[in-house]
């Protein structure tokens, strides 16, 4: 019951003294588009802090950004030796976890805000891969892989914070993106209670042949099987031509 209390409290004073100080925030770009030689790209997130009052002194201020990609359902294998070999023994699915996810804040997450604050806001990546499941080998397994892989990332002092106004942070996106919306979250955060949480969006898009064939792969998979099929044999009768030639 006191938990509930504490919950309903960290929640709605927010609210209540949200217009004393908000974000005004903006993306360097909204959109990121995917071609053939696309080897990641780098968001600028800028802003200020609005506020109708002073400065309020012997207080802590801070910024936390986070950037989500889109949620999917995941299978993860599980490999044993058998015979002598490597083999998937056993996979699970895991429902609509952030195939992007990045935390950038002015210090580390756990000096800003307490564990049941990032479990009510779901900042961190640990709060958004079913944190109900925590222990679940399937879930450790994605959560490290994908933080290995770079896919989920944590900059402890990334965000630059001046005169307790002025802030930017630069978010890398990887090659590998998955295409669809990713959700920007700007989060104000003042002696641990979170005043403002603004949100937008960056676009990500693949663009040209790149589109053409993702289209055509899922409207016309048999078309674009047999486009490949025609592709490899055209590479392979090049291939053999070519050595004919040199042998000569």
């Amino acid at each position: 019951m006191r938990q509930l209390v504490l919950a309903i409290v960290l929640l709605v004073l927010p609210l209540m003294s949200a217009q004393a100080e908000e974000v005004v925030a903006d993306l360097s770009q909204s959109r990121v588009s995917i071609t053939s030689n696309f080897d990641g790209s780098e968001i600028l997130i800028f802003g200020a802090v609005k506020r109708e009052d002073i400065i309020p002194e012997d207080s802590e201020l801070d910024i936390i950004v986070t950037v989500m990609g889109p949620r999917k359902m995941e299978t993860i294998l599980r490999k044993a030796r058998r015979f002598g070999i490597w083999i998937n023994v056993e996979s699970e699915r895991l429902g609509h976890a952030p195939s992007f996810y990045s935390v950038a804040s002015t210090r580390p997450l756990e000096d800003i805000i307490i564990p049941m604050m990032d479990s009510l806001w779901q900042i961190s990546a640990d709060e958004q891969i079913l944190s109900e499941r925590r222990g679940l080998p399937a879930r450790e397994a994605l959560l490290r892989i994908r933080t290995e892989n770079g896919l989920y990332r944590r900059s402890n002092e990334g965000v630059t914070l001046n005169s307790e106004t002025l802030f930017n942070t630069s978010i890398a996106l990887p090659a590998n993106l998955v295409e669809g919306e990713y959700t920007t979250r700007i989060l104000l955060v003042r002696d641990g209670m979170i005043l403002d949480d603004y949100r937008t969006a960056i676009e990500v898009q693949k663009v040209g042949i790149e589109r053409w064939l993702y289209n055509l792969a899922y409207d016309n998979a048999i078309l674009y099987g047999l486009l490949s099929l025609l592709l490899a044999g055209l590479s392979g009768w090049g291939a053999s031509e070519i050595f004919r030639l040199i042998r000569r």
